[in-house]
């Protein structure tokens, strides 16, 4: 299976190396160089150099022949951008993409794509750890 990882932040790169530990042939995109040291040295996917809105980086990087294409760089409308070229433009079946506004999430959902909101997920974890905390209220103690 061949995979595209476009953004290759912490979330981005950490995907990358996951894919790449299942025996997924994968490549990376970004557009600075240092992301190439998230993946590490001993780094054997592909990476390559580049804005990923720009269909010749993301023609160079695989796009045609991916199985699955992970958008996630840091910001949603490039997300978006970069999630319809790949769906529409190259017929890319199974794409996910991370979106940080839960509204946004959900009306993107909509367009039929996949999307992870990690902002929602935080918020159902902080919720279900404050629920937590609840304690039946206690008869005060005595004090003579």
């Amino acid at each position: 299976m061949k995979a595209l990882v476009i953004g290759c932040g912490r979330v981005g790169s950490n995907v990358a190396l996951q894919l790449a530990e299942e025996g997924w042939e994968v490549t990376a995109v970004d557009e600075k160089e240092e992301a190439l040291t998230r993946l590490g040295e001993k780094w054997r996917g592909g990476f390559v150099l580049g804005h990923g809105m720009d269909v010749d980086v993301l023609r160079e990087a695989g796009i045609e022949d991916a199985d699955a294409v992970v958008v996630a760089t840091n910001g949603d409308n490039t997300n978006l951008v970069v999630a319809q070229v790949a769906m529409k433009r190259f017929d890319n079946q199974c794409v996910v993409v991370r979106i940080l506004d839960p509204a946004r999430a959900d009306f993107y959902q909509t367009l039929g794509l996949r999307t992870v909101c990690p902002t929602k997920a935080a918020i159902s974890e902080l919720m279900e750890a404050a629920r937590a905390c609840e304690i039946p209220t206690r008869e005060p103690v005595p004090t003579s």
